[in-house]
């Protein structure tokens, strides 16, 4: 199960009045992306990023029935939550709170605030979808009061099929998020300049 294996940045959660919660990619630890929070809006907001277990969220691909990453799967949806709750603990409402993930970690992003879905403060998923070898509609629950929500993705990508962000796009618009969907043809599986334009300006605008 993973541990409550968090870092930090920005300015103290004590002081802060918006919190950005960042979630890596598979083999990728904390500190990579934490590296985004140079490129990023984010000056004046309290970061966590917690850590997976063996650098890792779940075992198999997201696209596996998602019984087969259990139990991994909600233990590291169970830590989002108990960020959030801690979060919300200290005095942060949830529509100050966005959540940013890379692969790996921006399908559990897609995953948790889905699940969730109320007033965040925005969401940002470079590249990745909804998990499961299907959409599992029943799995989603609430309004995001047109919290806005980018996702960037290649095309192709050689994790993440199109067909499955857009899918995801289009389950996100159904629960009242005002969703960006952009795709970058052929710029493999990375993040590019235009989208961290994309999510300064529509998400920490």
């Amino acid at each position: 199960m993973h541990k409550k294996n968090l870092k930090f940045a920005g300015i103290p959660l004590t002081n802060a009045k918006k919190v950005l919660i960042m979630l890596h990619g598979r083999g990728a630890n904390a500190a990579d992306i934490l590296f985004l929070v140079n490129y990023l809006n984010v000056e004046n907001y309290s970061i966590v990023a917690p850590e997976a277990t063996n650098h890792t969220w779940y075992p198999f691909s997201f696209l596996a029935p998602p019984h087969q990453n259990e139990p991994w799967l909600s233990s590291a949806l169970q830590l989002i939550h108990e960020i959030v709750n801690d979060v919300n603990d200290s005095g942060i409402k949830s529509s100050r709170i966005y959540f940013l993930g890379f692969s790996q970690g921006a399908c559990l992003t897609l995953e948790y605030i889905a699940r969730n879905a109320t007033e965040f403060g925005g969401g940002i998923a470079f590249t990745g979808g909804l998990i499961g070898d299907k959409i599992y509609n029943e799995n989603y629950k609430g309004d995001f009061q047109q919290t806005p929500i980018f996702i960037g993705t290649a095309n192709p990508d050689i994790h993440v099929p199109v067909s499955r962000v857009e899918a995801t796009s289009g389950l996100l618009k159904q629960m009242n998020a005002n969703v960006r969907l952009k795709i970058y043809n052929n710029i493999g599986h990375t993040i590019v300049e235009d989208e961290i334009s994309n999510a300064n300006d529509f998400v920490f605008s």
